[in-house]
């Protein structure tokens, strides 16, 4: 069987497409890099929204530490 690397990426919402873009150009290189075809290299990009994602007890749109960051 061949080896099928299964990528996930868990963002905020609201990531552009041009990011979007560079982060799956960036991940297929780094297969390809190590002797994967990027034919093999599957990515799925999840996008969560700030409400439903917390760190230490409270929601990131909750946090002033998180909730001035903006996405790319």
């Amino acid at each position: 069987m061949a080896f099928l690397p299964v990528v996930q990426i868990t963002v905020w919402a609201g990531i552009s497409e041009e990011c979007k873009r560079q982060i799956v150009k960036g991940v297929t290189e780094t297969f390809k890099n190590v002797g994967i075809p990027e034919e093999a290299v599957e990515i799925i990009i999840y996008e969560v929204p700030k409400t439903n994602w917390a760190t230490c007890g409270e929601r990131h749109s909750d946090s002033s530490k998180f909730s001035q960051m903006k996405v790319p």
